[in-house]
């Protein structure tokens, strides 16, 4: 697993996250994983999906669903406002490469933080599945959530997101 394989070498070693806020919360998924960030809008909803999928935008010819990363976590779905941004995830998904774009309220800033600097996840006491953080990095006094991307987007309803992928 691509995903898997990236989250272990960024905990190896020295690696760049992008870190964006959710519910006030900083959060950050590796820049490996990233293809673009892109402004909030233009999102078509899709009856039958689950909660967390807010609907498909078109980029570039391409059908890419959108995941509200609120919702996923068991949170309310996040309110668009003026800094609501879609990045644009790459993961693996059943062998092939599938595109999803993760919306979020705010983008803050590419960080790089040292292998020294990221502790395991925690196994209690975080508000998200444990399964769903690669670690915890200490930037500036203060703990971001290194998110696994292939687990928060493929472990509940890839089914779905690969049959808008393949549509």
């Amino acid at each position: 697993m691509r995903a898997q394989q990236q989250a272990e070498a960024a905990v190896a070693d020295n690696a760049q996250y992008l870190t964006f806020m959710l519910g006030g919360e900083t959060f950050a998924i590796g820049i490996l994983a990233i293809k673009e960030i892109i402004e909030y809008g233009g999102v078509t909803e899709v009856p039958m999906m689950p909660a967390c999928i807010r609907g498909v935008i078109n980029l570039r010819g391409a059908v890419v669903p959108v995941m509200d990363l609120a919702v996923r976590f068991g949170r309310a779905p996040t309110a668009i406002g003026k800094r609501t941004c879609t990045v644009i995830v790459e993961i693996e998904a059943d062998g092939e490469q599938q595109v999803v774009g993760v919306m979020v309220d705010a983008v803050n800033a590419v960080l790089e933080i040292a292998a020294a600097d990221i502790e395991k996840a925690p196994s209690f006491g975080a508000r998200i599945r444990t399964d769903f953080i690669a670690g915890m990095g200490k930037v500036n006094g203060k703990f971001v959530i290194l998110l696994d991307v292939g687990n928060v987007l493929s472990a509940e309803g890839v089914d779905e997101l690969a049959a808008l992928g393949a549509a």
